[in-house]
């Protein structure tokens, strides 16, 4: 035999309640069914009271609307013929709840006890309805009052069951049924027969009860998801059902705020050690999750719950260490206000007591403590008790953890790597939970990251906010469609855009947008790159990635704000390296106070990996003696095609034709942007170099350099033929080579146009590659080379994408 509950969603309307009649017709082997109210009277039904006690008469509105909704559901789920018996029951009963309502309203007063009945109104009706319904779908059902069966104490509100004797009238009563029982849930009686109810969330508790008293198979509890989840499936998008979990496991998932069962529920089951099934009434074909039973698991966590909002008291102070009792003192204080106590945590050295309460308990159990250590606190013995408030509780929950070592360091590994602060650590003996108290702010984010990191770990899922949809923006998302298939089956990884802006438009969605949504919501979302560093902050998802791909000079000056929200930064945009000394500093400090990481690779070499090998040399402890390179590919083009026949100012007309050049070739030709790539390598070595103590010289002549438009430059510029012609020449001469050579060396950083000869490792440079060499410790008789395209959307957002993938792994 099965019991079954069908909770307040699953009779919510008269369609939810034809698919309950249809599941229980499902179920041959049912002995009863257990009913909430109808979805959301039970909040009425309290709104009602609290109306009526505070003398305010707009309570006759609401029960009218209570009225007209059961009597809806009635009409939609009873045939016209056989429906007069019903609504004349609800009428009589909606009768009685007026006369309650009114007492209340009359004498200004709603005490538990009365709060109680009429919260029972809601069970009563709904349950009456529903079995009346079964009969006109054609199968015998009887409406059965728990008040006859279940046997309370008189704690009004959240009454304690008296099991032996509720057992015994239950057993009796069931066997007594005509039909199949269709019970009221959530509520019951004492002995003299007092309306009382089991707690918000009774009506688990109700068919717990039945069920054990009755011995049966499985315990069956309907709702609106497919089970328990690993995670809260509303914060974790990625949480799935756990198909088994203990009853232990259960109690430590519901204590710390998985809502899907009510705590005390498992109880009773757990004494008869019958199994409880939660299932969904939308897709009863699932099977849910089964607490206990005999099913065994190997998995290792079984969910992760939490605690939105809870208050952590600290009691602190030197008068603590070494005296007995103190401990005891704190607690019974707190029972003597019948606070109950989330979790504690304290510090070996018996200097501090630290424990967790609801929010609404925080300020009366800071009096009673602070009552009780008065003569302490008043000698300086003991401190004021320390409360801090917006904070919520994380667990992790499994009982196969004990047998794993290294677990509770990847929780803390995802959590530190998120920025997400742990206020305290609470840990049982038994390892079966493992509870962190952090910021609420940070509540979504330390679930997603610890669900990934336990659940996920084969799949790690970044979330980038792209700023630039220029050609190496546009490249980088062609890039991220054309291998997300890869990425995810070969590296496990889930590059999510979950942000895109440029001067125009922004689109942003927790969920993940595309380049074509982004550029439909142009209209709606105009661009403010404030704004839309303001939601990214806002959305606190974990592993979030910033990527600037734009050339912008007052970007970077965002990038200490985003690091310092633990939000890495990836960019090809110089200016924040080769700004002020004081500020790319700033940077650094940050992302190594932050743990984050800020990657700009592409910024000397696009995709050649050039930054990262010179910090691979430096953090391996080799010396770096010097460094050499060509980081232009426009000037490597242009003095690898720049011969006797043709003049320089010809070749420059070839360059920009092949669109190697700015459009004024000028901007290319100063080697101001090679000598801040120079800067870039001089700070990775550990130079303190400003932008001015780079030497850099410019290739434009004077007059070339005064022309107000292209074509009058390229006129100037060819008549001074002879100054390049001349170096031309002498390289010839010599047997050399002209190149457009920075190199750093002993705390000086320089680019100009030199002349190397055959035996120089970039003799052979040819078409628009750049070129590094390492000259080191290690590397002192043979440079290190780094060699290729240094320019071009494709390698600079591929070495973007590099950077990307870099910060997930």
């Amino acid at each position: 035999m099965k019991v079954l509950k069908f909770g307040g969603t699953s009779v919510g309307s008269a369609d939810r309640i034809l698919q309950t009649i249809e599941c229980v017709r499902a179920t041959p082997d049912c002995g009863a069914v257990v009913v909430s109210a109808l979805s959301g009277v039970t909040d009425e039904l309290m709104r009602l009271g609290a109306l009526a006690s505070a003398g305010d008469s707009g309570f006759s509105l609401i029960l009218s609307e209570l009225q007209n909704r059961h009597f809806k559901a009635i009409e939609q789920l009873i045939a016209p013929a056989t429906r007069g018996r019903t609504l004349a029951w609800v009428k009589s009963t909606l009768n009685e709840l007026e006369e309650a309502v009114h007492g209340v309203f009359v004498l200004r007063e709603c005490s538990p006890k009365t709060s109680d009945y009429i919260l029972s109104f809601g069970e009563r009706l709904s349950a009456f309805i529903i079995a009346a319904a079964c009969v006109d779908k054609g199968f015998p059902a009887e409406y059965v009052d728990a008040r006859e069966m279940i046997l309370t104490d008189d704690h009004f509100g959240n009454a304690e069951f008296y099991p032996e004797a509720s057992a015994e009238r239950i057993c009796a009563r069931i066997k007594a049924s005509q039909g199949l029982p269709i019970v009221t849930g959530f509520i019951a009686a004492t002995l003299d027969g007092r309306t009382t109810t089991l707690g918000r969330g009774g009506s688990d508790l109700t068919v717990s009860i039945i069920g054990a008293a009755l011995a049966v198979e499985e315990i069956e509890i309907w709702t609106d998801v497919d089970g328990i989840m690993t995670a809260d499936p509303r914060l974790v998008p990625t949480a799935f059902p756990i198909d088994h979990l203990t009853y232990e496991e259960a109690m430590e998932l519901s204590h710390f705020g998985a809502k899907i069962i009510y705590p005390p529920t498992i109880q009773p089951a757990l004494k008869k050690g019958i199994p409880i099934r939660i299932k969904n009434t939308m897709n009863p074909s699932f099977p849910g999750s089964v607490i206990g039973g005999s099913q065994k698991t190997e998995r290792l966590v079984t969910g992760i719950s939490s605690i939105s909002q809870v208050a952590f008291l600290r009691v602190q102070g030197l008068g603590m260490q070494g005296v007995a009792g103190t401990s005891k003192r704190v607690f019974t204080a707190l029972a003597d206000h019948a606070i109950s106590v989330i979790l504690i945590t304290q510090a070996s050295s018996e200097h501090t007591i630290c424990f967790s309460v609801m929010p609404d308990k925080a300020e009366e159990a800071r009096k009673a403590i602070d009552q009780e250590f008065e003569h302490e606190i008043a000698r300086q013995l003991l401190e004021p008790v320390v409360v801090e408030k917006d904070l919520s509780i994380l667990s992790v929950v499994g009982e196969q953890m004990r047998h794993m070592p290294g677990l509770g360091g990847r929780v803390f590994t995802a959590l530190g790597a998120n920025g997400i602060n742990v206020v305290a650590i609470a840990q049982g003996s038994s390892e079966l939970n493992i509870s962190v108290v952090i910021s609420a702010q940070d509540r979504k984010k330390a679930l997603n990251a610890v669900h990934d990191a336990l659940f996920l770990s084969d799949l790690r899922t970044a979330h980038i906010f792209l700023v630039g949809d220029g050609l190496i923006g546009t490249t980088l998302l062609k890039q991220l469609a054309e291998s997300r298939e890869s990425l995810t089956s070969r590296y496990h990884l889930n590059l999510q855009v979950t942000g895109i802006t440029n001067t125009r438009f922004m689109a942003l969605s927790e969920a993940g947008i595309s380049a074509l949504k982004a550029t439909e919501a142009a209209e709606k979302e105009p661009a403010s790159i404030d704004e839309f560093v303001n939601i990214m902050l806002g959305f606190n998802l974990p592993h979030s990635i910033f990527v600037d791909c734009t050339a912008s000079e007052a970007l970077p000056q965002r990038y200490g704000k985003i690091l310092d929200a633990n939000i890495s930064v990836v960019t090809p945009n110089k200016r924040a390296l080769t700004g002020s000394l004081k500020g790319y500093s700033d940077l650094k400090t940050v992302e190594r106070r932050r743990n984050v990481h800020f990657l700009y690779e592409t910024c000397v070499g696009a995709g050649l990996p050039i930054i990262g090998t010179l910090n691979d040399l430096v953090k391996s402890g080799d010396e770096i003696f010097s460094v050499e390179a060509v980081l232009s590919g426009t000037l490597s083009y242009l003095f690898n095609n720049y011969r006797a026949g043709v003049s320089f100012a010809e070749t420059v007309k070839r360059a920009q034709e092949l669109g190697y050049t700015e459009p004024d070739p000028r901007d290319d030709l100063s080697g101001r942007d090679v000598g801040r790539k120079l800067l870039i390598l001089a700070r990775e070595i550990g130079y303190q170099l400003e932008e001015n103590e780079v030497s850099v010289e410019d290739l434009v002549p004077a007059p070339a350099a005064a022309a107000k438009t292209v074509p009058e430059f390229y006129e100037r510029l060819q008549e001074q033929e002879n100054i390049f012609s001349a170096k031309l020449s002498e390289a010839n001469e010599s047997g050399g080579k002209l190149v457009y050579l920075a190199s750093v060396s002993k705390g000086r950083a320089e680019a100009k146009l030199s002349i190397i000869g055959a035996d120089h490792p970039f003799y052979g440079l040819s078409g628009s590659d750049n070129i590094v060499a390492f000259t080191t410790k290690r590397y002192s008789t043979r440079p290190l080379v780094v060699k290729g395209p240094g320019a071009g959307p494709e390698v600079t957002a591929a070495g973007v994408l590099a950077d990307i993938i870099r910060v997930v792994q």
